[in-house]
């Protein structure tokens, strides 16, 4: 489990396949095999952790299904990418439950400035649109949110300036495409209405 609050930018520094190599800021003494880290929203596991001259690094193996489905797909080295740490008992709970298991993709229609923030629109197509609500919350590559306005599939957000220099979200641009997890709970609330008699 993860609460969207970014801890590091992380780099793209090599694929082979669904294999990737991930440049980070964090301590490879404190990097465990096994654990699991949300690059850019999607929660993985760390196979292997390399530490040299210029800081340490991880390896991850992805599957073809989260490739498919996630933005994965299109890494290639030099990317930038949002890592947190998964939480640990006791730790502070400040965005909102986040899973790491994307739901699909949102593409970045429009970005313009808002007095220091900046202001993004987003497209999440029909099947996800549903779940989004104004003053709820939403996971964009891995950053907890909150969800400005809604227009049909389109719906808004605000960056303030520490976010857009301490995650990756200030090199995005309109065309690019976020990965996107809704809320746990509005997720289960739509299932549980499917079975209203």
């Amino acid at each position: 489990m993860f609460t969207g609050i970014i801890t590091g930018i992380g780099e793209v520094i090599g694929r082979e396949g669904g294999r990737f190599v991930i440049r980070s800021p964090y301590d490879p003494a404190g990097i465990d095999l096994g654990a699991s880290i949300a690059c850019d929203g999607v929660c993985l596991t760390v196979t292997s952790v390399v530490a040299d001259a210029d800081g340490s690094a991880f390896t991850l193996d992805v599957s073809n299904e989260t490739l498919s489905r996630t933005t994965l797909g299109e890494w290639q080295a030099g990317r930038a990418i949002n890592l947190e740490r998964a939480l640990k008992a006791g730790d502070e709970l400040g965005g909102h439950i986040v899973s790491g298991h994307v739901d699909g993709l949102a593409r970045i229609l429009s970005r313009t400035a808002d007095g220091d923030s900046e202001r993004f629109v987003l497209d999440a197509g029909p099947d996800l649109a549903r779940f989004i609500a104004p003053k709820g919350s939403v996971a964009l590559d891995g950053t907890s949110l909150t969800v400005n306005e809604v227009d049909g599939n389109r719906f808004g957000i605000n960056l303030i300036p520490h976010t857009l220099t301490q995650t990756a979200w200030g090199r995005k641009k309109p065309g690019d495409l976020v990965n996107l997890e809704v809320d746990m709970f509005a997720r289960y609330m739509a299932r549980l209405l499917e079975f209203r008699p």
